[in-house]
Order: C-alpha cells, then sequence, then structure tokens
C-alpha cells in the first residue's frame, strides 16, 4: 500500500502543465468509444493539468479552455472512481512504475491504460494505449 512517505527516487510532478502536443489521440478516443463530435471537440481544446503531489498523495485537477473540469485525488498504488469522458463510470488504479504513475482505466465495456512520465523538469507526457493497442501521446509543459 502507499502511504506519505515519498518513495527515495519518485519524481515531482507538481505544477501547471499546458498542453503542447498530441499525437495519434483520435484513434485513440475512437477505440475507447467516444463519438464523432466528442472527439473533434477534445482534440481541437488546449487543456492544462494542475497537479499538487506530496509524496504518492496526487491532486489532479484537469483544465479545459479555462474551465475547471475533472478532479483526480488519489493515492498513487490505490484506486478510485470517475467519470470517462464518454460518460462511463471508471475505476482507476494507479501504481508507481519506475519513474512513472501508471493508470488502468476500467468501464464495464473497456479498459485502457494512461502512463504519466517526467521527460524533464518543463515536460510530462502521458502515454495512453487504448484495449486493441492504439498509442497516444499527449506533450504538456509546465508553465508555472
Amino acid at each position: 500500500m502507499s502511504s506519505d512517505i515519498p518513495r527515495p527516487s519518485s519524481p515531482n510532478f507538481s505544477g501547471k502543465w499546458r498542453l503542447q502536443d498530441s499525437e495519434n489521440f483520435d484513434p485513440f478516443l475512437q477505440d475507447i468509444q467516444i463519438g464523432y463530435l466528442k472527439r473533434k471537440a477534445v482534440c481541437v481544446i488546449s487543456s492544462e493539468h494542475h497537479i499538487e503531489q506530496e509524496g504518492d498523495k496526487m491532486t489532479v485537477n484537469v483544465h479545459a479552455m479555462g474551465r475547471a473540469g475533472k478532479k483526480q485525488d488519489y493515492n498513487v498504488g490505490e484506486c478510485f472512481d470517475e467519470v470517462e469522458i464518454n460518460g462511463q463510470e471508471a475505476q482507476v488504479c494507479t501504481e508507481w512504475d519506475g519513474d512513472t504513475i501508471k493508470e488502468i482505466h476500467k468501464t464495464d465495456t473497456f479498459e485502457y491504460s494512461l502512463v504519466r512520465e517526467l521527460q524533464d523538469d518543463k515536460t510530462m507526457v502521458l502515454n495512453l494505449q487504448s484495449p486493441t493497442g492504439i498509442k497516444a501521446r499527449r506533450v504538456y509543459k509546465k508553465y508555472e
């Protein structure tokens, strides 16, 4: 189980991150059953992740077009519930995988993975993989 004591090599994801680049995101969204209009909107809207991290305790606020969206509060190594972009309830289980945080999102109809990693102090990458293996990459740059 997780604790409030940081792992010796834990990277710190704290900060405000703005989407800089997105690769293969539309096919990924299609594979997790997101409809055409919502996919197109999501692909053109800029997003930000505002993250506070204390050891394994994570608070992630996702903002799109300047508005607050979903909020995740969790300890790495535990599971939590959230609503996916298609409106389905999901259980999200998290774990450290080396210096990355791996999330497995499970709904009644699909499962996908999201791996959050720091490329450097100013670059955070979200690597996503759909149920059929379609990979997408979202690159965020730190601005605060």
